[in-house]
């Protein structure tokens, strides 16, 4: 543009503007100085072409230009806020933020004016395009790139291979020199190396990222270690190349000096040592030695182990039988259809526990007591609920159709009196001379304990059905009544599983007056003398003698 024209633009503007008082800038505005066509034609074609140039150019304010006005940069926050804030954040951000004018901003990674959406061929940010962009302020790691296996494959027209923003993330690009082991193995590398359709697609080795977690390596990084070594101390980071490769660090020939980098006392034979471990297949004398080291040691655990579990499993059974059958156990705590009801109930809680807990979380340990089955945990799930319900269905008639059950109803009400009993136990475990209460045939903890089963069991089973018959409930009530439902199955589960370990394991296994086991689970019967010790109230059972000695007397006979 030469000075006539440049003088025939201002007067032109000028004039515009005085025309128009304070219109606001436009597109025209700017092409009437800078008719650039090739500019105009890159803009035109660019995801931008809807936006006026001040959109961006935010410190133009009005043409033509104030003398010595020197435009900025052009900004990308008025639309981008949320990226622009990620790139602060970022490798590049921190550096720019430190005065470093040599470091990327958006355009040189986007473009300017001819900005076009990634997936289009002529993107600098293009799968296709991205190394050569990023090369530009990074020429030796290009080059890496490019003699890399990765490169290669990329070179090659593998969309699959990876490029810098798989690795070093998009806007926030993170320069993972100062990255954690684990990061670098978990979050970057196998991100593709634990892919199993990658690993099936390209015939690569499906346990690489499995066999560095477990190897001594892994384990250290999994505890938290910073300095153990990670995929890139081995492979390297931009030029990873296969392990036949002359230039490889993980070569035969080059091992001894990659081992040295972490080992600086490493020979040949410390570098023959493998780090993903995995000797399931392979035929060389260490793996052979191994799997027959492991068998072998396998069949000895089980053996030596087994038969010491076989060993005192008959000596526990011997001695209970010799200390039970010592104590005078003449009360009938439980009859034979309590007990029916109570083992039905155990059987049907813990199969629920186990199966509900295993579906919750499918990599925690119960899921492995169940198996890998969705469909199994959650049938099981299903049955142990139906049994639960039969179950107390039953006990419902159990209380209303029989005089044992009418009377056990009775007996488990509460009363005013478990509210005094509470304070008076309590001050007997706090103070050391306070007398021991005496309870009648259930306790306030029994009770307690009872009407929080029936409780659970009632909201159990109305949000049980509920989250099984999913579809059929939304068709009357909104979804959010059903996640409700489920977020009060899982804690009502959590509070029930705690107190039974907490409450109910003490008093049945933990107490040490009924160590090791309160046998009327399983036989109904407990000594007269912890009775009267725990329950001396109930004067109708103690005062059964005859009936009890009775009842004792021909058990031993039999």
């Amino acid at each position: 543009m030469n000075r006539t024209h440049r003088i025939f633009c201002v007067i032109l503007l000028a004039l515009g503007t005085s025309l128009s008082g304070a219109r606001a800038l436009d597109n025209s505005d700017c092409f009437t100085c800078h008719d650039d066509k090739a500019l105009a034609a890159s803009f035109g074609a660019s995801v931008h072409r809807s936006n006026q140039c001040v959109s961006c150019h935010t410190d133009i304010k009005e043409v033509p230009h104030p003398d010595n006005f020197k435009a900025g940069p052009a900004t990308c926050s008025p639309c981008h806020e949320r990226d622009i804030t990620t790139y602060q954040a970022s490798a590049h951000g921190i550096a720019a933020a430190a005065g470093n004018k040599k470091t990327a901003h958006c355009a040189n990674c986007h473009g300017s004016h001819g900005i076009v959406p990634i997936r289009a061929a002529t993107s600098p940010l293009n799968h296709e395009n991205q190394a050569a962009t990023c090369g530009k302020c990074h020429p030796q790691v290009l080059q890496d790139v490019r003699e890399s296996i990765h490169g290669k494959a990329m070179a090659e027209g593998l969309r699959d291979a990876p490029t810098c923003t798989d690795c070093h993330a998009d806007h926030q690009i993170e320069t993972l020199k100062t990255a954690s082991p684990m990061k670098i193995a978990e979050q970057v590398c196998s991100r593709c190396h634990a892919s199993e359709r990658l690993n099936t697609r390209y015939k690569l080795p499906a346990n690489r990222s499995s066999s560095f977690f477990d190897s001594y390596h892994g384990l250290a990084a999994r505890l938290g270690s910073t300095s153990a070594a990670n995929c890139a101390s081995c492979h390297g980071f931009h030029k990873i190349l296969p392990s036949s490769d002359p230039q490889s660090m993980v070569h035969p020939a080059n091992m001894v000096k990659t081992c040295k980098k972490c080992h600086p006392g490493a020979n040949e034979n410390f570098s023959l040592g493998k780090v993903h471990m995995d000797d399931t297949a392979s035929q060389d004398i260490g793996s052979v030695a191994n799997r027959w080291v492991r068998w072998i040691y396998l069949t000895l655990i089980a053996g030596v182990i087994g038969g010491m579990l076989i060993h005192n499993l008959l000596t526990f059974r011997r001695k209970l039988i010799h200390l039970y059958g010592k104590k005078e156990r003449s009360i009938i705590r439980m009859n034979l259809a309590q007990r029916i009801q109570h083992g039905l109930l155990l059987v049907s809680f813990i199969s629920l526990a186990v199966t509900g807990f295993a579906l919750k979380y499918p990599d925690g340990w119960m899921a492995y007591l169940v198996g890998s089955s969705e469909t199994f945990r959650r049938m099981g799930h299903r049955a142990a609920a139906v049994v639960m319900l039969a179950v107390a269905l039953a006990h419902v008639g159990y209380l209303l159709f029989t005089r044992d059950g009418r009377k056990l109803f009775k007996d488990l009400l509460p009363a005013w009196s478990d509210v005094t009993d509470v304070f008076a136990n309590l001050k007997y475990l706090i103070m050391p001379n306070a007398p021991k209460p005496k309870f009648p045939r259930f306790g306030y903890g029994e009770k307690a304990e009872y009407w929080a089963v029936v409780w659970g069991t009632i909201l159990m089973g109305i949000t049980g059905i509920m989250i099984w018959f999913k579809m059929d409930m939304t068709q009357w009530m909104p979804r959010w009544v059903i996640e409700v439902a489920t977020t009060v199955h899982f804690y009502e589960a959590v509070l029930a599983v705690l107190a039974i370990i907490v409450w109910h394991f003490y008093a049945v296994f933990l107490d040490p007056d009924i160590y090791p086991n309160n046998t009327a689970w399983l036989d109904g019967r407990v000594s007269r003398e912890w009775y009267e010790d725990e329950h001396g109230l109930d004067t109708e059972t103690l005062g059964n003698k005859e009936t009890s000695e009775a009842e004792a007397k021909e058990k031993h006979e039999h």
